[in-house]
């Protein structure tokens, strides 16, 4: 039996795919990089926006047609935020939810067989020290916790990944340490919500950055998403983490809106102030700290003023990343009851944000250019080269090195995006 798995979304889902392919794996299924070679084919699919569920949805459709012959198996958010569709688009598939991936090789070997299996629901399954197929030697993502605190009104990721469970320190820098042991230089920790570790079990994201930025080896932690409220009782001992110089200088700040108003009624639980003054915090402290925002444009009770104070933020915060996303309705999200704002108006505040995005950005790579970076070459670069992270996790092309490895290079060029760079 062979199996080809297709996965959308995060970095959290793919550490799904890699559990799933680990879980068969195990079970001596095998894993093949052709859907022609397989016989079974598993979606990992992503809900969080209407696009992806949109181009998941039509993929799903089109996966049937053109291979009737082949088993079909769904996993990921799909599974628990909108079974109805699933049901409708796919009645003869089968489904693993998103908790239940040790059952992979069950619901796989009974597909095969001819049977539809449906396993979904939510469980305290530790996802971590478990089977896992790495499909990326220099990169290892390590979910630290599932699951969120938050109440926003416009999410539905929160109904398939459930209430938090954070999986303990012990257990990841295990998983750690061994992925450094067998070659990985880059530690992704991943969750919905980095921030919200340890708030059911008692234990402490600094304390997990810290220890696994502790083991042995030539190698870089990134952090992932944090949520601002659940940092503003901890940011020097986080601060104090992201310090190491094992530890990207880098941070993935959520705001959605430089509107309190705005705020308030996407029920983010915290303001511009408290944002602005843990971004200053993080500054002062770490002066090469890239900043990572995502902007939701358009939600319903977004006035202009509201937009003015978003385009505000950005001017006075310059954020390195920004991550722009238009509003649409979410399935069971709180925030679909509301007319969305028109369309026209929706796209004009994109297009505007998207020149302010390339504008903040490209300024501040080309403050880069010609200085000296110390450079973690992490994978092959789609058109030839190289690409490696800065220690502030800054994307950059080098023409010609070993995957893996640190070299120092010169920064020639600078986009919006990523910059260029000769060995120095």
């Amino acid at each position: 039996m062979k199996v080809y798995i297709e996965t959308y979304g995060c970095t959290f889902n793919k550490a799904d795919s890699q559990i799933m392919a680990g879980v068969l794996q195990e079970n001596e299924i095998d894993i093949v990089d052709s859907i022609d070679e397989a016989d079974i084919i598993i979606v990992n699919t992503c809900y969080v926006k209407l696009p992806t569920e949109n181009k998941v949805v039509y993929r799903i459709q089109k996966l049937q047609e053109k291979f009737p012959d082949k088993k079909i198996v769904i996993s990921g958010c799909m599974v628990e935020i909108d079974s109805e569709k699933l049901e409708e688009i796919g009645p003869n598939c089968s489904w693993i939810g998103p908790h239940q991936l040790n059952k992979s090789a069950d619901v796989v070997s009974r597909t095969y067989c001819g049977d539809i299996v449906r396993e979904s629901g939510f469980t305290k399954e530790s996802k971590v020290c478990v089977p896992k197929a790495a499909d990326d030697g220099c990169i290892h993502i390590i979910q630290i916790c599932e699951g969120c605190l938050g109440a926003c009104t416009f999410c539905c990721t929160r109904f398939a990944r459930g209430p938090l469970n954070s999986y303990p320190i012990e257990d990841i820098v295990a998983e750690a340490k061994e992925a450094i042991e067998n070659g990985a230089c880059e530690i992704q920790l991943t969750a919905q919500d980095t921030a919200a570790f340890g708030r059911d079990s008692g234990e402490k994201l600094s304390d997990l950055i810290k220890e696994v930025a502790n083991l042995e080896g030539d190698f870089r932690v990134r952090v992932g998403m944090m949520h601002p409220k659940n940092i503003l009782n901890n940011v020097d001992e986080i601060i104090d983490a992201v310090k190491h110089p094992k530890v990207y200088n880098f941070i993935h700040l959520p705001v959605q809106s430089g509107s309190d108003k705005v705020l308030s009624e996407m029920r983010r639980g915290h303001t511009i102030e408290q944002y602005m003054d843990i971004l200053s915090k993080f500054k002062n402290e770490i002066p090469d700290l890239t900043l990572a925002v995502d902007i939701i444009v358009g939600y319903p009770t977004e006035t202009d003023d509201d937009f003015d104070l978003t385009v505000k933020f950005l001017e006075t915060a310059k954020p390195s990343l920004i991550h722009l996303s238009k509003y649409q309705h979410r399935k069971g999200a709180i925030s679909s009851s509301l007319p969305e704002i028109p369309h026209e108006i929706m796209k004009s505040r994109s297009k505007f944000l998207s020149e302010i995005k390339s504008k903040i950005t490209e300024e501040e790579n080309r403050e880069l250019v010609g200085s000296y970076q110390n450079v973690l070459v992490i994978e092959k670069g789609s058109k030839g080269g190289f690409i490696g992270k800065t220690d502030s996790y800054i994307p950059v092309i080098v023409d010609d090195a070993e995957l893996g490895t640190f070299v120092r290079v010169k920064i020639t060029e600078a986009t919006a995006t990523y910059l260029k760079s000769d060995l120095a």
